[in-house]
C-alpha cells in the first residue's frame, strides 16, 4: 500500500463531496475545534473503507491510521480524517495486535468527543481484549485514569464482551463501583449502555446489581439499565 496516496485520495474524495452548510451544523452539534469538510457518514465511511477494500498489512493499516490521523487544515485536525482513521481501524481491527492497545489509547487521549471514543473504545480497544484477555489489565488502570474520556473506553470497552455473549461480569461489576460517585453524563450514560446491553441476554444479574444501588446511581444510569428490562423489573428499579 501507498499510504501517503491512499491518504490524499480519500482526502481528495472528501472534498469533492464537501457540503460547508453541513459542515458548520456539524461543528456546532459536536462543538467542535476541528475542521469539518461537511460529508454525510455513509459517504465518508464509503471513501474510507475503500482504502482497506484490499487487505493491508497490520504494519499498512496503522500507518494509514496515524497518517489519517495527523491530517490538518488551517492548523487544525480535520474531523473526516479521523473519522476515516478510526473506520479503517474498526474494519481490519482482526489484524491489530496487543500493542495497539497504545494506538487506540493515544487516539482516544487526542479526542474530545464520545464521537470519536465510543467506535474505538468498543470495536478497537474492546475487540483486542476479547482477543487477548490479558489486556483487561490495561482497563483495569483506565477506569481510574483522570481523563474522563478514557474512563469512558473502559467501560464502553465491555460491550464487546456483552454483545459477543462473553461478557466479564466480575469487571463489570468492579467499574460500576468504580464509577458510581461520577457526576459527569457521559460517564453515568455509559455505565447505563452496557447494563441495558447486558439486560436483554441477563436481565437477572443487572436486576440484582442495580438494586441495591438505586440510591446512588443516576437517573441516565437507571433509565438506561430499565429501558430493556421486563416490565416488571424495570418498574422495580424506577420505582424504588
Amino acid at each position: 500500500m501507498d499510504v501517503g496516496h491512499e491518504v490524499a485520495r480519500v482526502l481528495a474524495e472528501m472534498r469533492a463531496q464537501a457540503d460547508p452548510v453541513r459542515a458548520e451544523k456539524e461543528k456546532r452539534y459536536l462543538k467542535s475545534d476541528l475542521f469539518h469538510i461537511g460529508v454525510t457518514v455513509p459517504a465518508l465511511r464509503k471513501v474510507a473503507l475503500s482504502a482497506v477494500r484490499t487487505e493491508p498489512t497490520r504494519d499498512e493499516l496503522v500507518t494509514l491510521a496515524e497518517a489519517l490521523w495527523g491530517v490538518t487544515d488551517e492548523g487544525r485536525p480535520v474531523h473526516e480524517a479521523r473519522m476515516a482513521a478510526i473506520e479503517v481501524l474498526v474494519k481490519r481491527a482482526a489484524l491489530l495486535e496487543p500493542r495497539d492497545v497504545r494506538l487506540a489509547e493515544r487516539f482516544v487521549r487526542d479526542s474530545a468527543s464520545w464521537v470519536y471514543v465510543d467506535a474505538l473504545a468498543e470495536k478497537v480497544v474492546g475487540g483486542l481484549v476479547l482477543r487477548y484477555p490479558d489486556l483487561g489489565a490495561v482497563l483495569d488502570a483506565w477506569v481510574r485514569d483522570p481523563y474522563m474520556w478514557i474512563r469512558r473506553t473502559a467501560v464502553l470497552a465491555l460491550l464487546a464482551g456483552v454483545r459477543a455473549g462473553n461478557p466479564d461480569l466480575e469487571r463489570l461489576d468492579r467499574f460500576g463501583n468504580a464509577v458510581l460517585g461520577e457526576t459527569g453524563f457521559f460517564i453515568r450514560k455509559a455505565l447505563g449502555w452496557v447494563l441495558r446491553e447486558l439486560s436483554k441476554k441477563d436481565p437477572e444479574w443487572v436486576v440484582a446489581w442495580v438494586l441495591p444501588r438505586t440510591g446512588v446511581l443516576s437517573g441516565v444510569t437507571l433509565r438506561e439499565a430499565a429501558r430493556r428490562l421486563p416490565e416488571e423489573d424495570a418498574a422495580l428499579i424506577l420505582n424504588r
